[in-house]
């Protein structure tokens, strides 16, 4: 018989379904608003002010800062792309299959697939223009709003650590990987700007619609999970460090 799906105590946490609800509809209406406000053509201030800070100011095809900042940037960018978001789902269903985590597996491939389902609509539907305020640095051919590589790294590194922190025991282990997931998607927005790809509000709403999107796939996990302890299919084990605070 497969091992019963087992979880730490903090999932205990109520009410994860309002939870959920919550986060899904603040991201629908955050990427609406903004995609509303870009479609009438409106313009933000901070948009050119930080791209033309991307730049020397004597030649917008220069980017600041060391040489090799550019190169490191070009590599940073490609951890949001599909091939390498791709795989790390790839890598983590498996991991979760092997582990027979069904739960955590099907959670993981349904947040991630919708949420990258729903970027694409949301690029096809506001159309923008991607910026020419200064040189592309790499090369693109999609809509520019939302960012795709801010919203995808946000939805799936994201939502894959929020939903492992589910099932990983150690403390210390949890606050370790979402600082991780948190720096990978904040680096790669950065480099979308940095390379000229982007506008940074393209990039707030990736980060903001991605982030909610976990956050909602997070929370539908501990309701899940919390029905199945109710069911009597779900083992629910402290976590070996200090104790929660209730």
């Amino acid at each position: 018989m497969p091992p019963a799906e087992t979880a730490i105590d903090e999932v205990r946490h109520p009410p994860w379904l309002y939870y959920a609800a919550g986060a899904l509809a603040l991201a629908v209406l955050t990427i609406t608003l903004f995609g509303a406000t870009i479609a009438r053509g409106h313009q933000f201030a901070f948009d050119r002010a930080i791209m033309l800070a991307m730049r020397e100011p004597e030649n917008r095809r220069v980017p600041e800062g060391l040489v090799w900042l550019k190169q490191v940037m070009v590599d940073v960018t490609a951890l949001g792309g599909s091939t390498v978001l791709t795989m790390i789902v790839i890598v983590t269903a498996g991991f979760l299959a092997l582990r027979r985590h069904w739960l955590t597996f099907w959670l993981v491939l349904g947040g991630t697939i919708s949420g990258s389902w729903a970027v694409g609509l949301i690029k096809t539907i506001v159309a923008r223009p991607r910026p020419v305020l200064i040189d592309h640095l790499v090369e693109v051919w999609s809509a520019s709003f939302p960012s795709g590589h801010a919203a995808n790294s946000a939805i799936i590194y994201l939502t894959v650590t929020l939903l492992l922190m589910q099932i990983v025991e150690s403390r210390t282990a949890r606050w370790y990987m979402i600082a991780v997931a948190a720096l990978l998607v904040t680096m790669i927005g950065v480099s979308r700007v940095y390379l000229g790809v982007h506008w940074p509000s393209d990039v707030l709403a990736g980060w903001s619609f991605g982030t909610l999107w976990a956050l909602a796939w997070w929370s539908l996990g501990g309701w899940l999970r919390l029905r199945r302890l109710e069911m009597g299919g779900l083992a629910i084990r402290p976590a070996p460090s200090a104790p929660v605070q209730p």
